[in-house]
């Protein structure tokens, strides 16, 4: 959008169109009539600065000064109301579509694909503004350039992590989603104490590969804590989420890794924040005294720090060794392994080792309404 001039904001260039503000035409009578511009003012009863302001477009032209020139020029205070009109609807409908345009580059950062995938969009292929429009409005956003920003949903724990645009736009995306399917469950508000016996829950059900899901989300949601998992934006470096609502709480993780070590230390790291009250987002390879905190009380949960560490003094770390220490501290043999392997005691590429790692294959189903073209 293009002024002719710095000082004159009554014409405006809207692409190929032209927006006259009231003040052009004001101006055009001032200039006829042979008044000086203060004279103006004072037969208009206002001030020569606010007619300054509306002669060069600065000012919006309000209904108390449409009703003084109706009545001094003899129009009605509808013909300047509506000239206003079209001035603010040109330059609106103009900036829509460069604002249209921006929402088209934020979307194909995300990929319209991972809605067709994981919440079952229709494809429209090559329509590209009605994808924005279904993407904005399963967001509920007023503009998916809000994505861009960083303290969006909920701030990035790590103030000082290199994350490029794409990043925060992924993160920010996964948050949101989490939030707008947090608010269609009713659960009582947020309780330490039954959240912590949820937690304790949850170390039982390491070995329940097929139905600890369903198990767990109820476990937290007694305790005011609605624990989603999503489906994983492609390239997205989050690895989880916490987020606290009126007097309930969000704990999202997504299926970007979903081997049984990855996912408990990501799902009991996220605990760790919200004990520690630390609502954020977690990105990985994030570094400080808080993410330290986090870490080692998930390492610590899962796996019992003075039996691990009697029972690596013994150095070995053989497969049937492996599993009787898994049995005895009652875990899931891939978290002993992920351990082992986290601490520089344990090949990664055993892929001997790696196959007591169960993979996971979660199928959230979700209410989900989409948005009518």
């Amino acid at each position: 959008m293009n002024n002719p001039s710095q000082n004159d904001h009554t014409i405006v260039e809207c692409g190929d169109t032209l927006a006259f503000h009231p003040g052009y035409y004001i101006r055009e009578i001032l200039d006829e009539s042979g008044m000086t511009q203060c004279d103006f003012a004072k037969q208009l009863d206002t001030t020569p600065k606010n007619l300054s302001l509306l002669l060069r477009g600065r000012q919006s032209l309000s209904v108390d000064m449409a009703m003084k020139l109706s009545r001094m020029l003899g129009t009605s205070a509808e013909y300047w109301l509506n000239l206003q009109l079209a001035f603010d609807t040109c330059i609106a409908e103009y900036e829509f579509k460069i604002e249209n345009q921006a929402e088209k580059e934020i979307l194909n950062q995300i990929r319209y694909d991972y809605f067709i995938h994981s919440f079952h969009f229709p494809a429209l292929a090559g329509h590209w503004t009605e994808q924005v429009k279904m993407v904005r409005e399963f967001l509920k956003i007023s503009s998916l350039t809000i994505l861009k920003r960083r303290d969006f949903t909920v701030h990035f724990r790590n103030a000082d992590l290199l994350l490029n645009e794409t990043d925060i736009i992924k993160a920010n995306t996964m948050v949101q989603i989490a939030t707008n399917l947090a608010l269609q469950e009713a659960v009582p508000a947020f309780n330490q104490n039954a959240f912590d016996e949820a937690v304790n829950y949850a170390l039982t059900l390491t070995k329940s590969h097929g139905d600890f899901y369903p198990l767990l989300k109820d476990a937290f949601a007694k305790a005011g804590v609605i624990f989603i998992v999503l489906p994983n934006i492609p390239g997205s470096k989050i690895n989880g989420s916490t987020k606290k609502m009126r007097d309930h709480l969000i704990l999202m993780v997504n299926d970007r890794r979903l081997s049984s070590d990855s996912f408990w230390f990501t799902l009991f790291h996220e605990i760790g924040h919200i004990k520690n009250e630390d609502f954020g987002i977690s990105v990985e390879k994030e570094v400080g005294a808080k993410e330290q905190i986090a870490n080692e009380f998930a390492q610590n949960a899962l796996i019992p720090i003075e039996s691990y560490k009697n029972w690596i003094m013994k150095k070995d770390f053989s497969i049937p060794s492996i599993l009787r220490f898994s049995t005895e501290i009652d875990r899931d043999p891939g978290i002993v392994v992920g351990r082992l392997q986290n601490d520089g005691l344990l090949d990664s590429q055993s892929q001997v080792a790696n196959r007591l790692k169960h993979t996971y294959k979660i199928v959230s189903k979700y209410n989900i309404t989409l948005p009518q073209l």
